[in-house]
């Protein structure tokens, strides 16, 4: 260990809500990391290791000794920390709330395939220790897009882990990627999607735009016939998926750094507002307030 009380990997990512969390990493990298869209974890020193428990445990307490009580989240990291055992996972979570006692809430990423290895008596024991609220990137709930860019689920291993984490009391964070099908399955990318989500109704639900920042040649290797959408599309596609969503009590947002349009609101009350404001942005979309491309750096 460093004079620092955690030892981080660069780079080090997060959801947009856990700025202001402190980040404990459990694992290095993810265990799959072979989305053609996703470039977060490929860099070589973020290849996927457990963190050693020892160390994390060392963490923790050091923590405590320097914050105290002042920590009120920890975000669980990388992206992949629900692949650790259910008692790994509870021995960091008591450590969470010995030495960190103002902790109210602990997040992590969480992939579908690792909540079908846990039962839904072992996920209600994490909840019960501090386990409030997981980010699942589904990315799309067709089955179609989701093998062209090698997610390696389904909307069936989606939908079953999403149900799975409600039933025992743990809030889901959803995130769809608006535009990853294409021009050509647009459309069953946005219909499929809202289907998953109308079957989980999770507590958030998020939309980002596939981008590549650091180039399109990993993903095209997958998905060589992919077309991207044009503002307009993104915004169709859109409006398919809003306007399908039957939701009861879902808040949404759509104001990432790579949306072209900011929506906020709460599904289903606010559809219809939300509605409004897309449908207005594709009729003028020059008196729509979009994103200036060179503002949606990611």
């Amino acid at each position: 260990m460093t004079d620092a009380p955690i030892r981080y990997v660069e780079p080090v990512f997060r959801p947009p809500s856990e700025a202001e969390s402190l980040i404990l990493p459990v694992t290095d990298g993810c265990s799959w990391s072979r989305c053609s869209f996703c470039e977060m974890y490929t860099a070589p020193q973020k290849r996927f290791r457990p963190r050693d428990e020892a160390e994390v445990m060392e963490s923790i307490k050091r923590c405590g000794a320097l914050y105290g009580a002042s920590v009120a989240r920890v975000f669980l990291a990388d992206g992949d920390a629900m692949t650790l055992s259910t008692r790994r996972l509870a021995a960091i979570l008591e450590a969470i709330r010995r030495e960190l006692p103002g902790v109210r809430r602990v997040s992590s990423y969480c992939l579908p395939r690792n909540v079908s290895r846990k039962s839904v008596a072992e996920l209600r024991d994490l909840a019960a220790l501090g386990l409030s609220l997981v980010y699942v990137g589904a990315e799309s709930g067709d089955d179609e897009v989701l093998a062209k860019v090698e997610k390696g689920e389904t909307f069936a291993s989606t939908r079953e882990a999403l149900e799975k984490l409600g039933e025992a009391g743990i809030k889901r964070s959803v995130m769809i990627l608006n535009g990853l099908g294409g021009a050509a399955l647009s459309r069953g990318h946005a219909e499929n999607s809202a289907a998953l989500i109308n079957a989980a109704q999770p507590e958030f639900l998020a939309t980002l735009v596939v981008s590549f920042p650091k180039g399109e040649a990993r993903f095209r290797a997958d998905f060589p016939d992919f077309t991207p959408l044009d503002v307009p599309g993104l915004l169709r596609e859109m409006e398919i998926f809003l306007s399908r969503l039957e939701l009861r009590r879902t808040v949404f947002r759509s104001d990432h750094a790579s949306n072209w349009l900011v929506l906020r609101g709460t599904l289903g009350a606010d559809k219809p507002r939300l509605l409004e404001q897309l449908r207005a942005a594709i009729a003028a979309p020059e008196a729509a307030p979009l994103r200036p491309a060179w503002a949606r750096g990611l």
